[in-house]
């Protein structure tokens, strides 16, 4: 097409539409800063216990600087967030907003995962030195990731963890109950195995995790509760295998990253008694693009990929799957683990993530 034919194609209107896009987009960013320092200090939780108050009052309720609360307020309102009443000069957090925002929220609370986006902010020069020389980055390069993954750990695998998850596993909570050895790949700061190791002391639990700082925490809250059935420790799980020690081996969100995922669930497989089950969670989306245009939240999933999981697994020197490598993918890689049965869940209460239920044979 000639420069002229073009020119004569550029819809002006279109543009201008999409300049309004960009700029919304750009608008929204700074807001999701603004609600995660809604989070981080408590400001959302606070204001769904208080009727409508001034600034000052917010800020003596919250124990914060009123001139940064009264600025924090104007984002907000300005978002849609909070309202403001100008004639009382009061602001008020509607209970339908605060239901997705807050720490009780009944629809979960989605603040948390505002947190990602200065996280990621964070790694934009280290991104621009990785897009030119296609070098890769460390877990600990990221600050307090492992305090945001345990939050959103907290809400999609620990809360429902005993009622919607291990209801997944036919027999697991009565085989619990008994007393079997279980696994956790990838345990980060450890919560779910904690509170599996309180709900069944029969059992014996055992966590891995590459990050010194998330076993530490694991550690010392295992220690607090006096938890005697269950250890952290630190281990790079590249080339893991435990031959036929687990009766029940879990990973959660912790596959797509590592250096070499077909290695690890091949060694995960080999680690299972006959019989054993693997749990395994992981991002839901499909390995096809246009398939993903209306997943939940696929742009913040791309550009964790692009700034985190791809870059941790190549700096681990590893291919860099991403977090959108798919659950055709996952579901693949575990029949070339050698799993003869594959059971795969997308549960109501986390759209965004897959289960599967894959079983090592009896006779294997």
């Amino acid at each position: 097409m000639s420069n002229q034919a073009l020119l004569s194609a550029y819809d002006r209107q279109e543009a201008e539409s999409f300049l309004e896009r960009v700029s919304d987009i750009i608008n929204a960013g700074a807001q999701a800063i603004m609600i995660s320092i809604g989070h981080r200090t408590g400001l959302f939780d606070v204001m769904s216990t208080m009727p409508a108050g001034t600034s000052a009052e917010i800020a003596a309720e919250a124990a914060l600087a009123e001139r940064y609360v009264r600025e924090w307020l104007a984002a907000m309102v300005t978002a849609g967030i909070v309202r403001y009443d100008a004639a009382t000069a009061t602001y008020r957090l509607p209970s339908e907003h605060a239901a997705c925002l807050t720490r009780k929220g009944e629809m979960g609370n989605l603040a948390v995962y505002a947190q990602a986006i200065p996280l990621f902010g964070s790694m934009q020069e280290k991104a621009l030195e990785f897009f030119e020389t296609g070098g890769g980055s460390r877990y600990e390069d990221y600050p307090c990731f492992h305090r945001f993954m345990a939050e959103d750990s907290d809400q999609t695998v620990v809360t429902p963890l005993f009622d919607t998850i291990l209801p997944l596993v036919d027999g697991a909570s009565e085989r619990l109950e008994s007393g079997i050895e279980v696994l956790d790949a990838g345990c980060g700061r450890g919560h779910a195995l904690i509170a599996m190791a309180a709900r069944f002391p029969n059992s014996r639990f055992t966590g891995y995790d590459l990050c010194a700082d998330a076993i530490e925490h694991a550690r010392n809250e295992a220690r607090n509760r006096a938890l005697q059935n269950v250890r952290f420790e630190v281990r790079d799980l590249t080339g893991f295998s435990e031959p036929r020690r687990f009766d029940l081996v879990m990973s959660f969100d912790a596959v797509h990253d590592q250096k070499d995922p077909q290695g690890l669930l091949s060694g995960l497989y080999r680690s299972l008694k006959p019989g054993g089950v693997h749990l395994m969670q992981d991002i839901g989306g499909s390995a096809r693009l246009e398939n993903n245009l209306d997943f939940p939240m696929a742009s913040l999933w791309y550009t964790a990929s692009c700034l985190h999981c791809t870059p941790v697994s190549i700096g681990q020197g590893g291919e860099g799957l991403g977090t959108m490598w798919g659950w055709e993918t996952a579901e693949r890689m575990l029949g070339i683990a050698g799993f003869q049965s594959v059971e795969r869940h997308f549960l109501p209460h986390d759209p965004a993530n897959v289960w599967f239920v894959s079983r090592r044979a009896p006779d294997a």
